[in-house]
């Protein structure tokens, strides 16, 4: 990292500090809340039946909001908190971390760019943690909900023992012109491992790499500015101790809070690339190979959310015991969010974002989180 940018960013702390709140928000309470119930029996804390491969909706939220009436004005959002400038900052950070060590998501953003004139906007960020010890999804979503986002729905993966939250963008006006991440503020995806839920030896390794970091968690944005791991470094065989029962848990234990992934919104593009399988074609005319687990295209049984991925590059990596070894780094993502029926008809100059389809969906993610697997690296490899 430059030096200029570095010397930026050893600031952020005691900044940081000083946005934060003595009392948590209104909003971090109700996401406090929504995990309480989480946590209880899923006949009780949910209204809505369960079942595996479904989303778990909060009380009282709806993804697709498809109840709106087509004359209703854009829903009230809250205003963004704070210095936008800063927080832009903070953004960008991560975003030059995740690019220096991604050079296919970097290509394919230039490779974008030069036929969509230069504006690419974000559909989301995505980070993933460790549920544990307070370094779960809270650790880093305090960073966002200081600034203004709102927590959403909640998100589980039974076959993988994990969860995710996503939460939407405060308002932000004047955000028509910028690019990446001084375009539109993105949506954020936070996902976390159920660490109790793995075994006693994957648990033991994460907890002690959880009680090295200290009070780590509480600088999660930071250390994702800085590309640095909370924690130390670990010994290669408790690596391939958790690879061996969650690729998840390797990923997060090598690569902590680095950013996960960004999304291209394709219909946000001009060109002909906004129709995302025509930039589907593009990227794997151009080189690139997409995620195939479940299909190139993943699309939400709504049909609305169609979402694709590459494959993560691979880094080399030096553990605690010297050993170097190539470990799964991060992708890019696609996603083209398509109008809800009741505003199908609108004329194309005056769709907004809040007429598309929002949320997520667990059958698409759940596809999506393998673009960091084994078999998609290895089916990279010998291309």
């Amino acid at each position: 990292m430059e030096a200029a940018t570095l010397t930026m960013l050893s600031s952020i702390s005691p900044i940081y500090s000083t946005v934060r709140t003595t009392a948590r928000s209104s909003r971090f309470c109700s996401l406090r809340r929504s995990f309480t119930a989480a946590s209880a029996p899923l006949s009780t804390a949910f209204t809505r039946p369960f079942s595996p491969g479904s989303s778990v909706f909060l009380p009282n939220r709806s993804i697709c909001k498809a109840s709106r009436s087509p004359m209703e004005s854009e829903p009230a959002v809250p205003p963004f908190q704070g210095a936008e400038s800063f927080f832009r900052s903070v953004l960008a950070s991560m975003e030059t971390v995740y690019l220096d060590r991604n050079p296919t998501a970097k290509s394919v953003l230039e490779l974008v760019r030069s036929v969509d004139s230069d504006r690419i906007c974000y559909d989301h960020l995505a980070f993933r943690t460790f549920g544990v010890n307070g370094y779960g999804i809270d650790s880093m979503a305090n960073f966002f909900l200081d600034f203004g986002y709102e927590p959403r729905e909640e998100l589980r993966f039974p076959a993988k023992k994990l969860r995710a939250l996503w939460f939407s963008p405060p308002r932000i006006p004047h955000t028509d012109t910028g690019s990446g991440v001084y375009g539109p503020l993105p949506r954020i995806f936070i996902s976390e491992l159920l660490v109790d839920e793995m075994s006693p030896q994957a648990q033991e390794i994460i907890r002690k790499y959880t009680k090295i970091s200290g009070s780590g968690n509480k600088h999660a944005a930071l250390a994702s500015a800085l590309g640095f791991l909370t924690w130390e470094k670990p010994l290669y065989s408790e690596f391939q101790q958790l690879a061996r029962e969650s690729e998840y848990a390797a990923w997060t234990l090598v690569n902590g809070y680095a950013v996960n992934h960004v999304t291209i919104s394709s219909h946000r593009l001009k060109s002909d690339l906004r129709s995302i399988k025509m930039l589907n074609q593009f990227i794997e005319e151009n080189g690139f190979k997409l995620n195939s687990e479940g299909g190139v295209l993943k699309v939400s049984p709504d049909g609305l959310l169609l979402q694709s991925s590459t494959v993560a590059d691979s880094v080399s990596f030096q553990f605690s015991d010297n050993v170097t070894e190539s470990v799964p780094c991060s992708y890019i993502e696609f996603a083209e969010r398509l109008l809800l029926p009741q505003y199908k008809n609108l004329p194309d100059n005056e769709v907004k974002e809040f007429h598309r389809r929002d949320g997520f969906e667990v059958g698409n993610a759940d596809k999506i989180f393998e673009s960091t697997s084994k078999d998609q690296l290895t089916r990279r490899a010998a291309a």
